[in-house]
């Protein structure tokens, strides 16, 4: 658990049942997602470095659906 704590901080500083730090938590990930997805549709018309930038494009969103995840379930107080 000390690894998942290491690689996602920000989902375990919510308080269980507390509803203001996992809805800010929630917008922090969004707006991770949504940089990240317009960061790819825009650097995608470069050929050269394309695949690059849909590889680091999807390990982001990979990294903020599981900090959402991990936000869900630290409010719900399933993880400690």
């Amino acid at each position: 658990m000390d690894f998942v704590k290491m690689l996602w901080p920000t989902p375990f500083n919510i308080k269980e049942k507390d509803l203001t730090s996992f809805v800010v938590q929630l917008i922090v990930f969004a707006i991770v997602i949504i940089v990240a997805s317009v960061l790819m549709w825009v650097l995608a018309f470069l050929p050269i470095i394309k695949v690059v930038v849909w590889l680091l494009g999807g390990l982001l969103d990979v990294y903020a659906v599981v900090g959402v995840i991990l936000c869900i379930l630290k409010f719900l107080g399933i993880v400690k």
